[in-house]
Formats: C-alpha cells, structure tokens, sequence
C-alpha cells in the first residue's frame, strides 16, 4: 500500500472507532442515573454515615450536565471496546503474515477483558486512597467533594489502570508488527522497572507503599509476561523459517 492508501484506512478505521464510541456514549448518557449509584459508591464507602449522606455537591450550574457528559464517555469507551480494538488491530494486521492475523479476535477479546479488569482493580484501589487522603488534612476539616473533583479523581484512577493492564497487549502487538524484539525487551527490564515505579507514583494520588505496590507490581508482572510471550513468538517464527 502507498502513503495514500495508508493514510486512508487510517481516516476510515479512525471513523469507526469514533462512531462506536459515540453509539456507546449515547447509551451511556441514558443509563446515567443508574451508573451515578455505582460511581459514587467507593466514597459512600469511605464515610461515616453511609449512602444518605454520600452526595456530590455542585459548584456550577453547568457541573451536573458536564459530569453526565464525561461519565457518558467512560461508558461509551468501554462499551465501544471491541470495536476500537478491532479498528486498531486491522490497522496494523497488513505488516502481520496469514497466520499472525489469526489472533485479531483473541486480541479483540483479551483487550476488552483488559479494559474491564483494570477498571475492575481500580474500583477496588479508590476507597482506599480516598481514605489516605480525606484524612491527610486532620479533623478540622471536613471534605465536601465536588461532582466534577470526584469524577475526575474516579477517571483518572480507572484510565491508568486500564492503561497498565492494556500494557502487555501493546507489547505483544509491537512484537508481532516485528518493532520490538524478546532481546530488546530483556535488556530494558532495569530502566522499564525504575520507569515503572516512576509512572506508578505519578499515576497513584496516594503516598502509601501499599497502593504504590499494588500497581508497581502488576505492571512488572505483565512485562515480564511479554518477554515470554515475545520469546514464544520469535522461536516459533525461526522454526518455521528453517
């Protein structure tokens, strides 16, 4: 294919992602009330009193219509998974031989179970760091989160674990379109490590060794799970080339 041709499936699978999230968001957008439980339950958790006293406050007439709108997208995103997924592994498939193509559906699948189980580790991890940090302030003061502060802080923690847990996946991809390589890979283990925690502590709201922990880890055993996978690849392409 030329540049032209490239550059074209580019803006083609780019408009099918695009529109299946937005069929996603619009679902979303009418499932609202009933995700607003859901969301708001890791800090009904943290309190005292329980879910009657748990509510958002709004500083801004706008701020209930924004939030609804940024919540739409979360669900649009995941509910339109599948088909991102599959646009962007499609996309990279003409470098992939007749057989590599073959694992278009279980990358489609394993990167939506991804998706989900980092959403799902991140919902756990959020009355605990809101734990740490409504208390960091002492007694004599007392927090009142926002609609919008909250939300942001419930997004933020949910995309970087999706992004954590998406991470082998991207790894594996890039070895198979042959950017990355099982060597490589094995000899960037110490600087990925530090990079890890780096990222790790930036992406943590939290200042506990636990939380730090709970993401340092999963993301060096999913690196360590690409080294293998991508070793398994590169031994299986030397056989059948001999």
């Amino acid at each position: 294919m030329t540049l032209t041709e490239h550059l074209r499936e580019l803006r083609t699978r780019l408009f099918r992602a695009v529109i299946a999230l937005a069929v996603g968001t619009i679902v979303g957008y009418a499932v609202f009330p009933f995700l607003l439980d859901l969301l708001i339950e890791p800090y009904c958790q943290v309190l005292d009193g329980g879910r009657e006293n748990c509510n958002l406050i709004a500083l801004r007439p706008l701020e209930p219509f924004s939030v609804r709108i940024r919540a739409s997208l979360m669900v649009g995103l995941f509910l339109g998974g599948p088909v991102i997924f599959y646009q962007l592994w499609r996309f990279i498939t003409p470098g992939l031989t007749a057989r590599e193509r073959r694992f278009t559906l279980p990358f489609v699948v394993l990167s939506q179970v991804m998706l989900a189980a980092g959403i799902a580790f991140a919902y756990l991890i959020i009355p605990q760091a809101l734990r740490v940090l409504l208390v960091l302030g002492g007694p004599r003061i007392e927090a009142f989160l926002s609609a919008t502060e909250y939300l942001s802080f419930f997004l933020r923690l949910c995309l970087a674990f999706a992004i954590v847990f998406e991470l082998p996946l991207v790894l594996i991809a890039l070895v198979l379109v042959g950017v990355l390589r099982a060597s490589s890979l094995r000899s960037a283990r110490p600087y990925a490590v530090v990079a890890m925690a780096v990222l790790a502590a930036l992406i943590t709201p939290t200042t506990d060794a636990i939380t730090l922990l709970l993401v340092t880890v999963p993301m060096w055993l999913f690196y360590e799970l690409s080294v293998l996978v991508a070793y398994i690849i590169e031994k299986r392409r030397a056989r059948r080339a001999r």
